[in-house]
């Protein structure tokens, strides 16, 4: 029972970071956008990088402490999702364990329960076998925040460091070109690598969720993991658009695809928040 509730502790305090996580995607970043960029001219900024032009790196140059803003709110807001992926994994295999359970697999169960396969989190020791799938969406899932995080940090301190030497004048083809092309490397690594791993476990969590459906989950869980798919589509379109652009940093399905994700953490993170213990 004690280990129950610790789990049932830490998937409460885990929700309350996504929650976090969340909002900061769906409110935060853009009312800074709305209230402290666009007023600035970030919006012709990104219409000159857009098309090739290196006034963007002048802009950033002018206006690095609001840059900085922008890029440490994204940067914080994918950094607190960082547990995410391990905490749906673990969630899907208590899941079917309980599935396994109502379904009378006797010999699993035992081995389940036995008190020296239970591991300090109250997770079975062997939790991991059998669940290819969603092993491979645990770790994807992880790596996709962390390249993404890394990338958007390496990519604001090499940006704020390029426009640094662009004030005040403009710099020359072969410079800028450089400097280009790194940029477009950083946006790859960010939107099109980790867009793109993000998709792969966002798919493979809601196709796992979606395969058993009403049949081990409850309603709102199954809708949770079709969401799930239409995140997926939406990341690996923008991660495959940014790859064909990347000196632009994001394309068109960028922004879309970074809002639905943040409502589908949204709603995993209230979900997570409202569990209660099951009364004996």
């Amino acid at each position: 029972m004690k280990r129950k509730r610790t789990f049932l502790t830490k998937l409460r305090i885990n929700g309350a970071y996504y929650l976090i996580g969340a909002l900061l995607l769906l409110a935060g970043v853009p009312l800074y956008q709305l209230l402290v960029l666009l007023p600035q001219g970030y919006a012709d900024a990104l219409a000159s990088a857009a098309k090739g032009s290196f006034s963007s790196y002048l802009w950033i140059g002018q206006h690095l402490g609001q840059f900085l803003g922008y890029r440490a709110l994204l940067v914080i807001s994918f950094a607190v999702l960082l547990s995410l992926p391990f905490t749906l994994f673990r969630i899907i295999v208590a899941q079917e364990i309980l599935g396994q359970e109502e379904e009378g697999m006797e010999e699993e169960t035992k081995e389940i329960e036995s008190t020296e396969t239970q591991t300090p989190d109250g997770m079975p020791a062997y939790a991991w076998r059998g669940k290819g799938f969603a092993v491979l969406a645990a770790w994807s899932g992880l790596l996709s925040i962390i390249l993404y995080t890394l990338g958007t940090l390496a990519s604001a301190v090499y940006l704020a460091v390029v426009s640094s030497t662009f004030s005040g004048h403009t710099p020359n083809t072969s410079t800028a070109s450089n400097f280009s092309t790194i940029a477009g490397a950083l946006s790859i690594i960010s939107n099109t690598i980790g867009g793109g791993l993000l998709a792969l476990s966002c798919l493979f969590f809601g196709a796992i969720i979606a395969r058993r459906g009403l049949k081990l989950w409850p309603g709102v869980w199954v809708a949770f993991g079709y969401t799930a798919l239409a995140v997926a589509a939406l990341l690996s379109g923008s991660a495959v658009a940014v790859a064909s652009a990347p000196t632009e940093g994001q394309a068109a399905l960028t922004t879309p695809a970074i809002l639905l994700f943040a409502l589908w953490v949204l709603w995993f993170a209230i979900m997570l928040v409202r569990l209660k213990p099951e009364v004996q």
